[in-house]
């Protein structure tokens, strides 16, 4: 069965930081695109970035280009996202998805996909 578990989210200040983190397990996780989607409320999900197996191409939203770097430690079966000079936009729903393919430009969407519980992302003064 696979399993995505997402920590690291929380309050943090405009400009601040966090490092999100994505614990995988029940698939071989070095063979597949991994993906972080936000979704804020009242809005539908964004992909705001991704990695391919191998961390050979990345990806990243016009929205959060320049401020989030995405990683994998496949040792670990770990994804990572670093948030710096988070803004107000950015609060949000943090999702880890395993993609259907090794490519980043293989599937994200549900339900062909499988998505993590999420973890709270809040920038605020």
């Amino acid at each position: 069965e696979v399993q995505l578990v997402e920590s690291g989210g929380g309050l943090v200040q405009p400009g601040g930081s966090l490092r999100l983190s994505c614990a995988a397990s029940g698939f071989p996780f070095s063979g597949y695109a991994m993906s972080w989607v936000r979704q804020a409320p009242g809005k539908g999900p964004e992909r705001v970035s991704a990695i391919s197996s191998g961390g050979v191409t990345t990806y990243y939203a016009d929205s959060v280009k320049g401020r989030f770097t995405i990683s994998r430690d496949d040792a670990k079966n770990t994804l990572y996202l670093q948030l710096n000079s988070l803004k107000i936009e950015d609060t949000a729903v943090y999702y880890c998805v395993k993609q259907t393919g090794s490519s980043v430009y293989s599937g994200y969407e549900r339900p062909y996909t499988a998505w993590g519980q999420g973890t709270q992302v809040t920038v605020s003064s």
